[in-house]
């Protein structure tokens, strides 16, 4: 019987990409550290939002959220493991509304979560524009929030497009200098930007209020594991809600079921194998720039020296492109804010894999 099952659910696996095979090149995830399948197999019947049952699955999220504050320079952080980036963002926008007002303004290239968030709690959502390097242009930030009710500024550390990362110090100076709210969404470079070069300051070190992190990106978890963080304690009773015939009765979370082998991955993975992350970072970087070489040597114009480990390919035809490389069983994507192809370049992406990609390339674009 079992052989009939898995006969049939593999009918439906096949159809899948797969990561192994190189030749995805749009996908902010990639295949999690090999030992979490058996921390999923331990915690597959935990329920964090039952955390009156499962107490040692609670407290061990609580230790995650330690591991994390103390990555992102905050000892004192509250948080949750969440399904990921879009809840954690709309997590912090509930906290924004409640605590501070519905006027937000943010980057256009802001993730399409905030526009999820705009919708389900009416919130008046502000564009800012861009400068030439597709950072958020502080300027009009600041002068938007000086002659305009402004209740708090998005910013992103590592955007979904482009990879590119505003510039946190000055909106957290902006929205400190104007009392308003911060947050900072590094769902992506949460776990890139510590490993650049460049030091680059993103997170708590700063005076922000929240961030967006996500673990089933390069912290190599499994789905679903992002992580939203507080600056303390203090902003968990914007979030209470009483979950009346559960054994706990206050939830902080918009899911109220809730995984625990998300956590329990994250924690394993910062706790002993940190090493890794950065190891994959490293290639992950290293990889972005010999693709970016290896365009430019082929006679291809990258939009900008890369950042982080997200590539573009500038391209009048973007979509016809994409849609061709497609046929080709070749998987990019395409921008919003500019005439061009993205690739991140995840850790499953070798050289080799790059190499190939820059011939089929050739082939539906001479």
């Amino acid at each position: 019987m079992y052989e009939e099952i898995f006969k049939d659910l593999n009918r439906f696996r096949e159809l899948d990409a797969k990561y192994e095979d190189g030749n995805i090149f749009c996908s902010m995830c990639s295949k999690p550290l090999p030992i979490t399948k058996k921390i999923v197999n331990l915690f597959l019947e935990t329920n964090l939002g039952d955390s009156g049952l499962f107490k040692g699955t609670a407290q061990l999220e609580k230790e995650t959220i330690k591991l994390l504050g103390e990555f992102l320079n905050n000892r004192e952080a509250f948080g949750n493991i969440v399904s990921g980036g879009t809840e954690a963002n709309l997590t912090a926008l509930r906290v924004i509304k409640k605590m501070k007002g519905r006027n937000i303004i943010l980057p256009k290239t802001a993730h399409f979560s905030f526009e999820k968030g705009k919708e389900m709690m009416d919130l008046n959502l502000i564009y800012a524009s861009l400068n030439r390097d597709y950072t958020v242009d502080t300027k009009y930030v600041k002068e938007y929030v000086e002659d305009n009710k402004v209740d708090a500024i998005i910013g992103i550390a590592g955007t979904t497009e482009f990879g590119t990362i505003d510039n946190i110090k000055e909106l957290t100076k902006i929205a400190k200098d104007n009392n308003i709210y911060i947050h900072v969404d590094a769902a992506f470079g949460g776990f890139v930007i510590p490993f650049l070069d460049k030091k680059i300051e993103f997170d708590f070190s700063l005076n922000i209020d929240s961030i967006t992190i996500d673990g089933h990106k390069m912290a190599l978890t499994p789905i679903p594991c992002g992580g939203i963080l507080f600056k303390s304690e203090e902003y968990s009773k914007f979030l209470e809600t009483d979950a009346f015939y559960l054994i706990e009765k206050k939830q902080t979370t918009i899911l109220g079921t809730r995984p625990g082998y998300g956590a329990a991955c994250l924690y394993t993975i910062l706790k002993y194998f940190f090493d890794e992350i950065e190891k994959n970072v490293k290639k992950c970087l290293k990889n972005s720039i010999y693709l970016y070489k290896k365009l430019k040597e082929n006679g291809y114009k990258p939009l900008m020296k890369p950042t982080l480990n997200i590539v573009n390919i500038e391209d009048e035809n973007y979509l016809e492109t994409c849609e061709k490389l497609k046929e080709k069983n070749y998987f990019v994507s395409v921008c919003k804010n500019a005439n061009a192809l993205r690739l991140v370049i995840m850790p499953h992406i070798e050289k080799e894999h790059i190499d190939k990609f820059i011939e089929v390339l050739k082939e539906v674009k001479p």
